[in-house]
């Protein structure tokens, strides 16, 4: 019963070991459902499964019968226009990442947005080129090029036809690497593995994208600068690229060059002013269109090609090419950049559109996302286009401008078509660099996440340590390589904060129900002989020898060099009596001898086995308190600890090595007579348990208590505490100890002071109390408790 007073409460319950709990409260034995019920759950048809199957493959079907065409339609159709062409601008700028011709860009900014309509579950991500993917593509297609891009912008007759068969080997390359990795996409979404993006951290994927940023920001400087830089994809490439373009600085073009400051000076001061006044602004500016028109029209105009040798977007054919085939040989070299670019690819869409689910109130299917962005891929690659995801800068002119639903999407790839299939020439005369600054200037959001090392230092060491080897290794390796070696860093700092978690030992604040780290107040009650050990991580075979020692560094010895010492000295005690060194009398021992001398080596020899068995005193006629004076100088340590309770609220899991070990740690204990206690724990924990055997006459399964405050309650009853332990703090206090209250609360009362009896004991007769006796000794709310019943039964057994 719970009563309420004021801001306190007050709780009346008997104390409860989990086992008692269960039988009085009659516990359900509940039915877990196997491998195979969920299989037949799995593979079961009705109506309604077919027809919830149908609306996730299509959820189109769900959301465009119920589309406001008064309210969205003309909120669609300007998002639509102002992302499209954001969209042409950023496919042609990101297909010089993939290191292929520009027109080839429109392709990726096209078929992927007319799929994930369909297919898609999110409303305003736009689906497209992304430069990071862009990068990782390009950085397959150079691999696998046998002739290196030399980005010479002076272009003789005789070499037109080896650039056209160069070109279109690449083409194969990225579109072959497009395929596949939206067949991984598509496999990992049909297999319901959408899960996966849990292991990509926030603080992962940040340190990532800011490498990528570095890696497209070298890669856009040959162009930017019109150098001819041979490509390279192996390990350390970026810093081999720095070198090539550092070497030959002296023959910068010029005109490319002015170009492209101007071009990133205007951008990035436009995209500050509409990030600053977007509140005020109906639409941002797009400066990207803006700034294309002008160079175009300027570099027609003054003929930049001829006068200043620039190089410039050249001939756009006009329409759509047929289909290709993927390679399979390609399929084989590449499988594991593009499983690479699969997870990327589908952790930034995945992300982005959580944002904007939150943000708008609606579900999104991290599975079906799968599916949409590898079927988009799949068509997209069949269609000589490269990877696609999202870019987030494209997605946010989406939402900011208005866009309600993927209506805007297919609006924009309306206008990337009219692109392709009309006005594509008028394009032609727009330069390279233009395009490289266009690129650039949408990383100033990557590039900006440097300042997420500060704020990572300052909240979380871990996450600080894996941003900055993230960048390091993607920098480093490259981005595949780098995106490997990140994740393995990720997943071995779980295992390092689990292997070695920050074991405490806990007392009671406030002489109340509440047990805290004893380091961190002052005020602590820890009853004489108890210790209160908490673990806050599963317990598995890399920690469980960890786990051991911070328990023995607790307590403060080890179990079984105990055990060990004493099953020594009692076979040394049993020859004193064999050989009449050591007699007993009713009131203790005589020893017929001043000293006594034993061998210890021939004890050391015996089977170490024998010393590790619980101590058996059975067979001698006295007690032995172990704490105490022993004859002859026989040496045991002394220890003052009768109970030891285990917290194991935060251990959530127990493999089959570490049960092992955590029974041996159990049996060393009680060995020596020190009760062992464990609390918190889930009751899956305990079945489990169960099923594995790991109960038997010594570690039993009424070792269990609901809290921590049941076992110290329980422990003082079955003591019968007549001293307490007190801080430094409490000596003031110390005249005062804590006992039993029958309500389970802990009470004062006057100390009382018991004379050591001798070590040796003659053993008297047990004489039983009566009945009567009990009853007029324990109170009724106690006497009518199940631990009450528990403990009359075991005293007069």
């Amino acid at each position: 019963m719970i009563e309420p007073i004021g801001n306190q409460y007050v709780v009346a319950r008997p104390v409860y070991s989990t086992k008692a709990f269960d039988e009085e409260h009659k516990k359900k034995h509940r039915h877990h459902k196997t491998l195979l019920d969920h299989l037949k759950t799995w593979f079961r048809c009705s109506a309604q499964k077919a027809k919830r199957i149908a609306l996730s493959l299509f959820p189109i079907a769900s959301w465009l019968p119920a589309y406001r065409i008064k309210e969205w339609l003309l909120s669609d159709i300007v998002s639509g226009i102002s992302t499209g062409l954001v969209a042409v601008l950023q496919g042609l700028a990101f297909a010089l990442l993939v290191t292929i011709p520009p027109s080839y860009g429109l392709y990726a900014a096209f078929f992927p947005v007319i799929i994930y309509f369909f297919l898609g579950t999110s409303r305003h991500i736009s689906v497209g080129p992304f430069p990071v993917l862009s990068m990782m593509v390009g950085a397959v297609v150079v691999r696998l090029t046998p002739i290196a891009d030399t980005a010479d912008p002076t272009v003789t007759n005789s070499s037109v036809a080896n650039d056209s068969s160069l070109d279109d080997h690449k083409v194969m390359v990225a579109a072959t690497v497009t395929i596949l990795s939206g067949i991984i996409q598509l496999l990992m979404g049909v297999l319901q593995l959408g899960f996966v993006v849990i292991y990509l951290s926030e603080s992962l994927i940040s340190g990532f994208t800011t490498a990528a940023a570095v890696h497209v920001l070298v890669s856009q400087l040959k162009f930017i600068l019109q150098l001819t830089v041979p490509a390279h994809a192996d390990p350390f490439s970026i810093f081999k690229v720095l070198t090539s373009i550092f070497s030959q600085i002296e023959k910068t073009n010029i005109a490319d060059l002015v170009t492209s400051l101007v071009i990133l000076l205007v951008v990035f001061v436009v995209k500050e002013i509409n990030q600053r006044y977007k509140a005020k602004l109906p639409v941002p500016i797009p400066i990207e269109l803006i700034m294309t028109v002008i160079a175009t029209a300027v570099s027609y105009g003054f003929d930049f090609k001829n006068r200043f040798n620039v190089a410039v977007v050249g001939e756009m054919e006009s329409g759509f090419q047929a289909p290709i085939a993927p390679n399979v040989q390609t399929f084989r070299d590449t499988i594991g950049d593009c499983f690479g670019i699969a997870i990327v690819g589908f952790a930034v869409a995945f992300s982005v559109a959580s944002v904007y689910s939150l943000k708008y109130d609606y579900p999104i299917d991290g599975n079906q996302e799968l599916i949409a962005l590898g079927v988009s891929n799949i068509f997209g690659g069949s269609f000589r286009g490269f990877a696609a995801s999202t870019a987030l800068s494209r997605s946010g002119v989406q939402e900011s401008t208005g866009g309600k639903t993927q209506v805007a999407g297919l609006l924009s790839a309306v206008i990337v078509l009219i692109v392709i299939l009309a006005i594509g020439f008028l394009l032609e005369p727009l330069q390279k660099s233009v395009l490289a600054a266009l690129a650039l200037g949408n990383l100033k959001g990557m590039l900006m996440q440097f300042t997420e090392i500060r704020r990572l230092w300052r909240k979380d060491k871990y996450d600080c340590l894996i941003w900055v080897m993230t960048f390091i290794f993607a920098v480093v390796l490259g981005l595949g390589l780098g995106l490997a070696a990140s994740v393995a860093l990720q997943l071995l700092t779980i295992v390092f904060r689990t292997q070695f978690p920050k074991c405490s030992t806990l007392a009671n604040v406030g002489r109340s129900n509440i047990y805290k780290n004893r380091k961190d107040y002052s005020e602590m009650y820890e009853p004489d002989g108890v210790k209160i050990f908490r673990c806050p991580s599963p317990i598995y075979f890399a920690n469980i020898s960890f786990f051991k020692q911070k328990l023995i560094d607790a307590v403060g010895f080890s179990p079984l060099r105990i055990l060990r010492k004493r099953n020594k000295a009692l076979k040394k005690i049993r020859k004193l009596q064999k050989k009449g060194l050591l007699q007993v009398t009713l009131k203790g021992y005589i020893c017929t001898v001043d000293g006594f001398k034993d061998s210890d080596e021939e004890l050391d020899n015996d089977n170490i086995e024998e010393l590790d068995q619980p101590i058996n005193t059975t067979d001698l006629p006295f007690q032995i308190d172990w704490n105490a004076d022993l004859p002859f100088n026989i040496m045991v340590p002394k220890i003052n600890l009768h109970s030891l309770i285990l917290d194991f609220s935060a251990v959530s899991f127990l493999d089959i090595s570490s049960m092992r070990g955590l029974k041996m740690i159990l049996q060393e204990f009680i060995r020596i007579q020190v009760d062992v206690y464990i609390v918190g724990t889930d009751d899956d924990f305990i079945e489990k348990l169960a099923r594995c055997e790991f109960f038997d006459d010594e570690v039993k399964d009424s070792i269990f208590f609901l809290t921590i405050h049941d076992a110290v309650l329980h422990i003082l009853m079955k003591k019968d505490y007549s001293t307490s332990k007190f801080n430094p703090s409490q000596e003031k206090e110390a005249k005062f100890d804590f006992t039993i209250n029958t309500n389970g609360a802990l009470r004062n009362r006057e100390c009382q002071h018991l004379a050591r009896e001798s070590c040796y004991q003659k053993r008297e007769p047990y004489q039983k109390p009566s009945a009567q006796l009990l009853d007029s000794e324990l109170s009724p709310s106690f006497k009518g408790s199940s631990i009450g019943t528990e403990f009359k039964s075991d005293v007069q057994s």
